[in-house]
């Protein structure tokens, strides 16, 4: 019998469209002998089925179940494609849980720690993981402009603590900037942090549970033609993604038992996409994204392409790890 798949896609935040593109990639691309998949949207006011005659059916929020033309749906696993809230701070994940429904991204604490830039890097500091140096600033706090440039340095990097698909960030490089940076992340979130900026080579690693290993995908590098890796350069083409990077053997391996440490260290399951910027020879943790982009031309499936792994053996290998944990 042919297992329902929930393809979550949606969330409440800038990054809906995105995840939306996410879903429907990952709906073109499943096993239809093995899979029976439904299109979820997640939204603020509404959760529903998208039919194929595109009719939409709400989402029995008490277990989760369809109605369908007067058959009830039970759903076998969550594939999670929602970027931002709330699929990717956890509490997509703590309702699941609830429910009893598996799905195919990490944890709920684990979604809610990586979601969290400044606790995230808190935690990796023990295990010799190397930053970026960074400032913490909260909504209401005081814009200390002297003290700020005196820890991080010009330029530096103002983000939105909890926000992905690089809404909220500036790239600061005047003193009589800073705080205007500040607001610009507080529309995005009420935490902030502020970041030294790196100089090198920036990366991508993608992290999976593939045939019941921790596998690393080959590594990407970014050139952006922007300041920065920003929303133009991850989603309107104004970046270069070159895999496998341009870098060392050497260099490789080491990102990538890098990416592989903090992924087993972290209790991870499902997909994660890492973000390293080798800095004087030495990769140093940006971010971690626990449902990255999974359209044809994200850095995931281009990893997954580089190591001859297909989008529906990716996809495929996401669910069926979700449905043995469970």
């Amino acid at each position: 019998m042919k297992k329902r798949i929930a393809i979550a896609m949606g969330g409440y935040s800038s990054e809906y469209r995105i995840s939306i593109n996410s879903g429907n990639v990952v709906y073109k691309n499943l096993d239809r002998s093995i899979y029976e998949p439904y299109r979820v949207h997640i939204m603020q006011n509404e959760w529903f089925v998208v039919a194929d005659d595109d009719t939409p059916y709400p989402i029995n929020k008490s277990d989760f179940t369809v109605k369908i033309k007067d058959k009830k749906i039970q759903f076998d696993c969550v594939f999670n494609t929602i970027h931002g809230t709330p699929g990717e701070n956890g509490l997509l994940q703590a309702y699941l849980d609830l429910v009893g429904i598996p799905q195919t991204s990490c944890g709920f604490y684990q979604a809610a720690l990586t979601f969290n830039k400044r606790d995230l890097i808190s935690v990796l500091k023990p295990y010799g993981i190397k930053t970026a140096l960074n400032y913490f600033l909260n909504q209401g706090d005081e814009v200390e402009v002297e003290e700020i440039i005196n820890k991080v340095g010009l330029p530096c990097f103002v983000k939105a603590n909890k926000a992905g698909s690089s809404f909220g960030i500036t790239k600061v490089k005047a003193a009589e900037d800073l705080e205007q940076a500040v607001k610009i992340a507080l529309k995005e979130d009420d935490e902030v942090i502020i970041e030294s900026f790196l100089d090198g080579t920036e990366v991508s690693v993608g992290v999976i549970m593939y045939k019941g290993k921790i596998l690393a995908l080959p590594v990407t590098e970014i050139v952006s033609e922007n300041e920065f890796f920003d929303y133009e350069a991850k989603y309107l083409g104004k970046s270069e993604e070159i895999t496998p990077a341009r870098i060392s053997k050497e260099q490789t391996k080491k990102v990538q038992n890098l990416a592989k440490l903090i992924y087993s260290k972290l209790k991870m399951k499902g997909f994660t996409r890492s973000e390293f910027i080798f800095h004087n020879d030495e990769p140093h943790f940006i971010e971690m994204n626990t449902t990255p982009g999974l359209s044809e031309a994200s850095i995931l499936p281009q990893q997954a392409e580089n190591a001859k792994i297909s989008l529906p053996q990716l996809f495929g290998s996401a669910i069926e790890a979700a449905l043995k944990v469970h």
